[in-house]
């Protein structure tokens, strides 16, 4: 009998188990943590006429099992590690997912609002992340990571790990950062900073064309860094040591340059974010200035937003960008470990 008794209080614990982890899946829900200004910013100030209105700042990801036994009886787990440390890099996909490169962390967030999915990719077994500096996703919503010890991983749409890259052709990665894809020539574009290249490259891995060499002349490049591709189809490079911008086509037509070394509004002194909306402006992150700067298309001076400092709209040492197809920028604020978030309005100029 007091067998018996033991066999049941066990077959008890078991059944309760199982039923504290299918309350706790059915009840955990993800959600980004962000923050609100308590009043409107935008730039330029008011009443001119807004460009650039801050929206949220995002802090990390947020599990959210209040209902829950299991949370009840084990706690938290660890949700800080859910936190941003140094986010570098930002992407979105087409389905509204959004992955954070976190070389703090050493790992990719990987958020997806339409499966309340959340995920931190550390790369594979045998393989991890070193030092995760850029993120893209293309059309089958596949993520490219690149890794600035000399390689890119490629993770499928549910964050399982496809192929690693060490090589462009015939030549080693050396510093793979920045990345861009095309979906219309079914490219990966990247930066690698030590080659003083820029590589496309196809979804097999294999070398399509590569731009660049060192040095100061066009298609030229000392220390490129970041890469956008616009909804328009242009490439932008930044040519980080030349302090200046470079423009090319999908195809690797050189298009041209603008910007120069300075102290002053419209100059650069350590250009890394780079990205571009749909009428063409073109924003670079400065590190050293810890601001955006906006361009016109003749890389003519426009507007600065941001300054250096930890409020709202304040940033400390940013660095990745991207802006998405409805025209909002993210910005990389990696010293204030978060990602600021401004909508961007038309038809301005």
């Amino acid at each position: 009998m007091k067998n018996d008794g033991f066999r049941s209080l066990g077959n008890l614990f078991v059944l309760l188990v199982a039923l504290m982890l299918v309350c706790n899946a059915c009840s955990t829900k993800y959600s980004v943590r962000s923050v609100q200004p308590p009043a409107l910013l935008q730039w330029p100030y008011a009443p001119a006429q807004a460009k650039v209105k801050y929206v949220q700042a995002f802090q990390g990801f947020a599990r959210d099992s209040s209902g829950s036994i299991f949370r009840t009886i084990a706690g938290s787990g660890d949700k800080e590690n859910d936190l941003f440390l140094l986010p570098v890099a930002v992407a979105k996909g087409h389905d509204g997912r959004i992955a954070v490169a976190d070389m703090g962390r050493k790992c990719v967030h990987l958020f997806i609002p339409a499966k309340n999915k959340y995920m931190r990719i550390f790369g594979r077994d045998h393989e991890a992340f070193s030092s995760p500096v850029s993120v893209i996703f293309d059309e089958d919503l596949r993520l490219y990571v690149s890794d600035s010890t000399g390689k890119i991983l490629v993770f499928g749409s549910d964050g399982a790990h496809v192929s690693s890259w060490r090589t462009a052709g015939p030549e080693a990665l050396k510093r793979p950062a920045g990345l861009a894809y095309s979906p219309t020539k079914q490219l990966l574009y990247v930066v690698d900073t030590i080659q003083n290249k820029v590589y496309a490259l196809q979804r097999n891995g294999e070398l399509a064309f590569s731009i660049g060499q060192r040095g100061e002349q066009e298609e030229q490049f000392n220390f490129p860094t970041h890469i956008f591709r616009s909804s328009a189809g242009a490439l932008y490079v930044t040519d980080s040591l030349n302090f200046r911008i470079q423009m090319y086509d999908e195809s690797g037509k050189f298009r041209g340059l603008f910007g120069h070394h300075g102290d002053g509004s419209g100059d650069l002194a350590m250009p890394k974010g780079i990205a571009a909306d749909k009428d063409g402006i073109i924003y670079v992150a400065d590190s050293l200035f810890d601001n955006v700067q906006l361009f016109n298309e003749k890389g003519e001076f426009l507007l600065t937003v941001g300054r250096r400092g930890v409020n709202f709209g304040e940033f400390w040492l940013p660095s990745g960008i991207y802006i998405d197809d409805d025209n909002t920028l993210y910005v990389c604020d990696t010293y204030n470990h978060r990602v600021q978030v401004f909508q961007l309005t038309e038809h301005y100029s």
